[in-house]
């Protein structure tokens, strides 16, 4: 038999015992009351005496008992105690007993869940950071570099008007390309640590898609590339018009970036029972498909020429990801009809905090 029987056991043994004690103490005082004037005087007194003995007697075996009932129902509190200190599996645990035992070690083993999930949590925050921290000084390294290089020959040689504003404009071009990876940090941070409010609301999908093109607008038409846009202007979803527009100004941003000129993007909306699906697809280089993964990836940027030669850090596609996964989302790469790309993006109808 285990504590916790064990300390169930005392428990009905001290309610019978409080209860025999009661009831031989009132059968006591009925039979006195009735017989008192056939009694002598004597014979009483050592009556009362005997009683009194094994009153005491009766009153020390229930503190007896209670005090180890007590003694049992610590020693079971501290054995689960020292079990889940340990990181061990409760042996003797019984979730639907019906005990003060069991009752309790329920809420311990909640409290002992509760913390390991806190624990589990901080540790994964403290990765998240670490890797983060290391993904800043590792992406910034190269632009400062040009950055201090480029300073320093304008500081010690004695250059043409020509060769000096060369020297500038490419210090210009490397600042704004450090400005830009520093505002994408701090968006990657704010996305990963939690830190950002949702403003979610029940929008027009056709105003926030609008918002997206306006951003890419004039690239898209220096190099005559004909945005088309099939989507309803009835068509509503519960989202957040800032970071979905930000999110799909990053997929066209990379759209218009990878296609040549004169070529067409479509922007496709499929409204479903509870979801709704956007489609950009594009005429560009197209993605291999061993890296639809990979491409969603923090600071992950394609192998090949046509990417490497490009202006990017590999943040884009990362927060369309986390901006559509924090809306109960998804995003994913799908093969194209043609050449090109297919980014496909789902949003719920209706928004669950919580949901991924």
């Amino acid at each position: 038999m285990d504590r916790g029987e064990e300390a169930m056991k005392q428990i009905s043994l001290k309610d019978i015992s409080e209860k025999s004690v009661l009831t031989i103490i009132a059968i006591f005082l009925v039979t006195i009351s009735i017989l008192w004037e056939y009694f002598p005087m004597a014979a009483v007194r050592i009556i009362l005496l005997g009683f009194g003995i094994i009153m005491i007697l009766l009153i020390w075996l229930w503190s007896q008992k209670e005090w180890r009932w007590q003694s049992d129902f610590a020693n079971s509190i501290c054995e689960t105690l020292d079990t889940l200190m340990d990181d061990q599996e409760l042996k003797n645990y019984q979730p639907y007993e019906d005990s003060m035992v069991s009752k309790i070690q329920g809420k311990l083993l909640q409290y002992h869940e509760k913390m390991q999930e806190g624990q589990w949590q901080s540790i994964q925050d403290k990765q998240t950071i670490q890797e983060l921290v290391s993904d800043i000084s590792h992406q910034v390294k190269t632009p400062i570099a040009n950055i201090r290089m480029f300073t320093g020959i304008l500081q010690q040689h004695s250059l043409s008007s020509e060769r000096r504003t060369e020297f500038l404009n490419t210090m210009t071009i490397q600042m704004n390309k450090l400005d830009f990876l520093m505002q994408s940090l701090i968006k990657i941070s704010r996305l990963e640590t939690g830190t950002f409010v949702l403003h979610i609301g029940n929008l027009s999908l056709y105003d926030t898609i609008a918002q997206s093109i306006n951003g890419i607008w004039a690239k898209a038409d220096s190099k005559k590339i004909q945005i088309d846009v099939e989507c309803d202007s009835h068509i509503m979803a519960e989202h957040d018009a800032k970071w979905t527009a930000e999110a799909l100004g990053n997929i066209l941003d990379n759209a218009v970036k990878y296609s040549p000129g004169g070529s067409r993007i479509w922007i496709r909306v499929e409204p479903m029972v509870s979801y709704v699906f956007i489609e950009v697809e594009d005429e560009g280089i197209g993605i291999e498909k061993s890296e639809y993964q990979n491409i969603f990836k923090r600071f992950y940027r394609g192998k090949r020429p046509e990417v490497e030669v490009q202006e990017g850090a590999g943040v884009g596609l990362y927060l369309v990801r986390k901006i559509f996964e924090e809306q109960g989302g998804n995003v994913c790469a799908v093969p194209a009809h043609g050449r090109g790309t297919v980014i496909r993006m789902m949003l719920p109808k209706k928004y669950e905090a919580g949901r991924v």
